[in-house]
């Protein structure tokens, strides 16, 4: 008699197995997330990429000099943003994962480069596993797509997505979504770890193959991950994040992992009536309705990826009235917030003890790099002095624990987009001031400490 297959549980949260079934995730720490499902030994299951292609040959060594490179075989989306994210365009065979919330614009965006890629001459096969073709229509026509060349397959059966796309060669495919579409050789429901998996192993296998690059868009977990978020990310090629709060018009596309560009890179977008209308010059949208006469309020020069981008960091300092004071913060880390109060009170002197703090980054965005410290402190600083920085003044530099003022990357980058948005006076590491004084009707001025940040921020020696 054949030995039956064995079950296991599997975390949805995190993948992780267990033979048995576990109120709470050993892994991840989540509860009530393991689901049974059927294992299955790696000889049992059949590549659907070999059975639908039947073209996959014993593997050869190739040496390096004789490996032709891709740089030529990019090609552009159509959409300047999306390429500056992908690195420069689309790589032939390459695999790109696109997560986000549900409704943040990931079919949006799916449905204008395919308008982009066939009016171009490209041919899409858009493989739709959460709306028919009637939906699909209605979104296109309301995007204003004309869709001439774009091929709609509504399927969530793996084998027959293979099956169409081998029959019909498409230049670019593109499933929406990665939870919808399972392979019958999974017993566990779409969605699952396991199928997850599979579905996204298949569909690379597929993309290196043939060389046609497949788009698979994916829907996070409450924490913000997407599911079966280690195995997706270690086997796509490259991994774009959807960021943007439902109440502000502007959504960012961010490159976490890219085999063929930078990480870290991003694109901005308006969310428009007619879909997702690209942002050139993100700065200038996020400084659009900055105060002019409020303290509290500082400009950080930051980097996102190769961009500058210049971000309205605000800062509320007020007495509290509980016995701890609070620390509270949106767009920036809360715990790198608390080490710069305890420099603010230790090297200058001023006692924030028994105030509430509260930061936010204006405008939803998120920023993480050390050169935004000198933004968040000068914020501080204005909302507990009460006194107003000059609105033409930008300020970057890390912070160290000791008030000294660190140098930072690609600052000459930074003082220009300053620049270009009429700022005239920069305030900067002294390290990072060598090269910067032939900015045309821009003042810059290097500090080391914090001593010298606060006398020539509020123009005391001016």
């Amino acid at each position: 008699m054949a030995k039956q297959p064995a079950s296991i549980y599997v975390c949805q949260n995190c993948g992780g197995q267990s033979r048995k079934w576990l109120g709470q995730c050993t892994e991840c720490g989540e509860w009530n997330s393991l689901v049974e499902e059927i294992f299955r030994a790696s000889s049992q299951i059949r590549s659907a990429a070999a059975t639908v292609g039947g073209r996959l040959r014993a593997p050869e060594a190739i040496p390096f000099t004789e490996i032709e490179g891709q740089d030529d075989a990019r090609f552009s989306t159509g959409i300047e943003e999306f390429d500056r994210v992908l690195g420069g365009g689309i790589v032939a065979g390459s695999l790109v994962l696109i997560g986000g919330s549900p409704g943040i614009g990931k079919s949006t965006i799916m449905l204008q480069m395919a308008e982009k890629l066939v009016s171009s001459g490209s041919s899409v096969l858009y493989i739709s596993g959460e709306e028919s073709e009637q939906q699909i229509k209605m979104r296109g026509e309301r995007l204003g797509i004309s869709g001439g060349g774009l091929l709609v397959l509504p399927e969530t059966d793996l084998i027959s997505v293979l099956s169409e796309a081998e029959r019909l060669r498409p230049q670019v495919i593109i499933v929406d979504s990665i939870q919808t579409v399972a392979s019958d050789k999974i017993e566990s429901a779409p969605g699952s770890v396991s199928q997850v998996r599979e579905v996204a192993g298949q569909l690379m296998l597929f993309a290196k193959h043939s060389g046609t690059p497949v788009f698979i868009t994916g829907h996070i977990t409450k924490d913000g991950a997407i599911a079966g978020p280690k195995t997706l990310e270690h086997i796509v090629d490259t991994v774009l994040y959807f960021e943007g709060d439902r109440h502000h018009n502007h959504r960012i596309i961010r490159a976490t992992k890219n085999r063929f560009g930078t990480v870290n890179e991003i694109g901005v977008f308006e969310m428009t009536g007619s879909g997702l209308e690209p942002v050139s010059n993100p700065s200038e949208l996020f400084l659009q309705e900055r105060p002019k006469e409020a303290t509290g309020s500082a400009v950080a020069v930051c980097m996102e990826g190769t961009r500058p981008m210049l971000v309205e960091v605000q800062a509320l300092v007020s007495g509290s009235k509980f016995g701890t004071a609070r620390r509270m913060t949106q767009g920036f880390d809360q715990n790198r917030t608390s080490l710069l109060i305890a420099v603010i009170e230790k090297r200058l002197g001023l006692q924030l003890a028994g105030d509430d703090v509260f930061l936010n980054v204006a405008g939803g965005l998120e920023i993480d790099e050390p050169a935004a410290d000198l933004g968040v402190i000068a914020a501080i600083i204005s909302s507990f002095r009460n006194l107003q920085i000059p609105p033409e003044t930008a300020v970057f530099g890390e912070v160290g624990l000791t008030g000294e003022i660190r140098g930072v990357l690609q600052a000459e980058a930074r003082a220009r987009e300053a620049q270009t948005l009429g700022f005239k006076k920069l305030i900067i590491p002294e390290s990072n001031k060598k090269g910067l004084e032939r900015l045309l009707g821009v003042r810059v001025v290097g500090v080391r400490s914090l001593e010298d940040v606060i006398d020539h921020l509020f123009d005391r020696n001016e």
